[in-house]
């Protein structure tokens, strides 16, 4: 994972000349949007810039014990003359956090979905986190890293590799992540605190999709209806991360959950398993329904009623492990005649 050099001098002077700042990230943020939001914005104000950090739907309970995250805010108050969007691979994901702010200067995230909305865009889809990018090249655009912002950094790399456990983490991204141990973050800590707690209401929460869950030739899935949020007493409108959970359940290749936001819309979160070839990619799946990601974890929101989104993209799923399968054997063919020739 190199940037280019030139790239990262340029943002470098950017960011030096810049006075007032604003940093947003994604809808429904996960470890990483939040890691790498807060990560950049306190080594941003370290500095001695002028900081705005905004996330629509604030920080979710499970990252609030992240130093710093008490100055995330929901919505942008004044004017900047320079803004940095982190972990949004679309303009469109950052929800009402640009709100009034144009143009994005700066665009830094590692999804290969990425539509490089920025007047400069500093995206790497082979880190296997946002905050693996910032980890990196925040030194050299000039900023030190505190134990603070460390620690929010540690979170979004821990989240979105589910603990280092998925195929993207190489010998580097662990060197990195021991290097902002170096710095001060408790790996013990983060660890527990973003993957291993939660809370009761979120405990209910997972219940509810347990009870449903299904299996069919290589899929597991399960679906959340507004109904067992409120039950469960969950005020999040995402899967609690039971997504993670799902995952893990033996012989399944790709997991899902639908998650209803609505009578007419559906949240759709899709993970690789352990059982998954390595030439598996769930973003192509997301991007038959407007979604993105990476290969590993992709997400869609999608419209219509629950029963309706769940039954097509079942399908569209279905219909790509298919094809991954009869390719496969394809190959295996090919190879075959090549060696008896």
């Amino acid at each position: 994972m190199e940037a280019n050099p030139e790239l990262i001098a340029a943002i470098g002077k950017e960011l030096q000349a810049a006075r007032r700042i604003l940093v947003v990230s994604h809808i429904r943020p996960d470890g990483d949007a939040v890691g790498s939001l807060l990560g950049l914005g306190l080594c941003l104000i370290a500095s001695g810039k002028r900081v705005e950090m905004v996330l629509s739907d604030g920080v979710p309970a499970n990252f609030r014990f992240l130093p710093g995250s008490e100055l995330i805010k929901k919505r942008a108050a004044g004017s900047f003359d320079y803004r940095i969007a982190v972990d949004a691979s679309e303009l469109g994901r950052v929800g009402r956090a640009l709100e009034g702010q144009t143009p994005t200067d700066l665009n830094i995230d590692h999804h290969i979905t990425n539509e490089y909305f920025g007047k400069r865009n500093l995206v790497l889809s082979d880190a296997a986190a946002t905050a693996e990018i910032l980890a990196r090249y925040l030194p050299e655009l000039g900023l030190s890293i505190s134990t603070e912002a460390a620690s929010a950094l540690l979170t979004g790399m821990v989240t979105d590799t589910i603990g280092f456990r998925t195929r993207n983490v190489t010998p580097d991204v662990l060197r990195v992540a021991a290097s902002l141990m170096d710095r001060g973050a408790n790996l013990a800590d983060v660890y527990y605190a973003s993957l291993v707690s939660r809370s009761f209401a979120a405990a209910r929460f997972w219940g509810k999709g347990l009870n449903q869950i299904e299996m069919d030739d290589g899929i597991v899935w399960t679906s959340l209806t507004l109904a067992d949020r409120t039950a469960a007493g969950y005020t999040g409108r995402d899967d609690a991360d039971l997504i993670n959970m799902l995952s893990a359940v033996e012989g399944a290749e790709i997991a899902i959950i639908f998650v209803e936001q609505s009578a007419e819309r559906v949240k759709i979160s899709w993970r690789l398993c352990g059982q998954a070839e390595m030439n598996a990619d769930v973003a192509e799946i997301a991007q038959q329904f407007g979604g993105g990601g990476h290969r590993a974890a992709a997400g869609a929101d999608v419209d219509g009623t629950l029963e309706y989104v769940c039954q097509k993209v079942l399908t569209a799923s279905a219909l790509y492990l298919d094809r991954l399968r009869n390719e496969r054997v394809n190959s295996a063919v090919s190879l075959t005649f090549i060696n008896r020739e």
